[in-house]
């Protein structure tokens, strides 16, 4: 019942993509199973089509095959509450002349009705809760300009848009290249979403106020550089997007700004624009400093996305996660949690495990090895703020589809809340790559006291039918 602005929120990156960022199809179907599987930010990038008069949703300058946005849409309605009942946000990118933002707003409006909210008021002041947005659909994007700038303003503009389609246009430029004075650089917000578009909508008087008043949660790039973009407005929510290196920036310099923006406003990160295989990055950069959007590749699969699934499957798989109090306080001398400042341990996570079964049942005999039963051993481990982080393991056990272990290990956790208890099993093979035999994520906070049975899941994430760990937990 907090403010949505005080929740973790599972959020999808560049949601309607079915493989690479480069080639791979656009389809409704990666949205469709994200929203299976409780995400509850869905991003569509929207261009005009070839004709000019409907709008496609793809991944604009690469050679993604473009899918109609009242397809997405559709789905959208269809299958947002399949799996929570709480608000869906979709982040538009927007790339359209006023005529087609009217016909988006009128495509909006008539797909979703009355599950539609939008504030009263010119924008959000105050964001309302999980509780009261159940079953709504919520739309997060930049507000179009209303106003006609000068015409010389205007050719001044298109001058400047001419040969600008180089890669570090469409990207942005790698952090490393700039200096603390360009701050405000491009890099700095989206940045698939720069002002690099064939038509520039705010140039003309805009005709779509029905699709500014859509619009409950506005984002934008405030002018001047991080500091001003992070300056927190008494009667206005607002939504801030950094990428995964102008995050790790503006955490140097203004770590505890970050934590005070991301008590009111959203801010969301996404990854960095030369992760062209769909890969993603480590979440808890952007949870430690409270960012409660850090978008991701929910198409690829790999140890970062094993964590985004395990800290998800905390509060019941809601997709909303209450951000642990000490990123919400506010210090009696005015301060705010500073990420970066030496924490004491504040508890013991004591993990043993027992041993593993299930694997005879899952795969054939001859996977892990051709003449002899698997050699497994666990890897168990912590996934944190950088002063938690820690993977150990058990010995391997030869030959043996149930392997029994029974080790013991310690785990001192300096933020708890913030903790995800990582396992791995492995096959050990003595003359190629260990062989992969399951992994799990799981929150700390969540974590039940006594022995347990663990299931575990394949590389995409998918819970295997037999195969589980014998473990006990205790805090102490």
């Amino acid at each position: 019942t907090a403010p949505l602005s005080h929740y973790f929120i599972y959020t999808g990156h560049n949601s309607y993509l079915t493989g690479n960022q480069l080639s791979s199809d656009c389809s409704d179907v990666p949205i469709i199973k994200a929203l299976k599987r409780g995400v509850r930010v869905v991003e569509l990038d929207i261009w005009p089509n070839s004709t000019k008069d409907d709008v496609h949703v793809l991944h604009g300058r690469t050679l993604t095959t473009p899918v109609e946005l009242i397809k997405c849409l559709t789905s959208i309605k269809e299958h947002a509450f399949s799996e929570s009942p709480y608000p869906v946000v979709i982040t538009l990118e927007d790339h359209l002349t006023p005529e087609l933002q009217a016909k988006v707003a009128q495509m909006v409006t008539q797909t979703f009705g009355d599950m539609l909210f939008f504030p009263d008021s010119e924008c959000l002041k105050e964001a309302p809760s999980p509780e009261d947005l159940k079953y709504r659909i919520i739309i997060s994007t930049k507000p179009p300009k209303e106003y006609l700038e000068a015409e010389s303003n205007k050719d001044k503009m298109n001058n400047s848009q001419k040969g600008k389609e180089s890669d570090d246009d469409v990207w942005g430029k790698e952090p490393a290249e700039l200096n603390g004075d360009q701050e405000d650089d491009k890099t700095d917000t989206d940045a698939d979403d720069e002002e690099t578009d064939s038509f520039e909508p705010e140039l003309r008087p805009s005709r779509a106020p029905v699709y500014k008043h859509l619009i409950a949660i506005h984002a934008g790039k405030p002018k001047g550089g991080l500091k001003e973009a992070l300056k927190v407005e008494p009667d206005k929510v607002r939504r801030l997007s950094l990428s995964e290196q102008a995050l790790e920036k503006a955490t140097m310099s203004h770590g505890t700004d970050v934590v005070r923006f991301t008590q009111k406003n959203f801010l969301r990160i996404y990854p960095k624009g030369t992760r062209f295989n769909s890969s993603n990055y480590k979440p808890l950069i952007g949870w430690m400093y409270g960012a409660q959007m850090v978008a991701f590749n929910m198409q690829g699969y790999g140890r970062y996305l094993w964590l985004m699934h395990g800290m998800f499957r905390s509060n019941g798989g809601s997709g909303y996660v209450k951000k642990p109090d000490f990123l919400m306080n506010v210090n009696p001398d005015g301060s705010v949690f500073d990420p970066k400042a030496d924490l004491p341990v504040k508890k013991t996570l004591k993990v043993r495990v027992y041993m593993g079964e299930g694997w005879h049942l899952d795969f054939k005999q001859t996977h892990f090895d051709l003449y002899s039963p698997p050699d497994f051993y666990t890897r168990v481990g912590i996934a944190g703020v950088p002063a938690d982080e820690i993977m150990k393991k058990t010995k391997k056990k030869e030959d043996n589809w149930t392997p029994v272990w029974d080790e013991e290990f310690m785990f001192p956790l300096r933020l708890p809340e913030l903790a995800l208890l990582r396992i791995e099993v492995h096959e050990y093979d003595i003359s190629e790559k260990d062989d992969f035999a399951g992994q799990t994520c799981l929150p700390v906070s969540e974590l039940k006291p006594g022995i347990r049975a663990v299931p575990l899941f394949n590389r995409r994430g998918e819970k295997y039918n037999s195969v589980r760990l014998l473990m006990r937990f205790e805090f102490v």
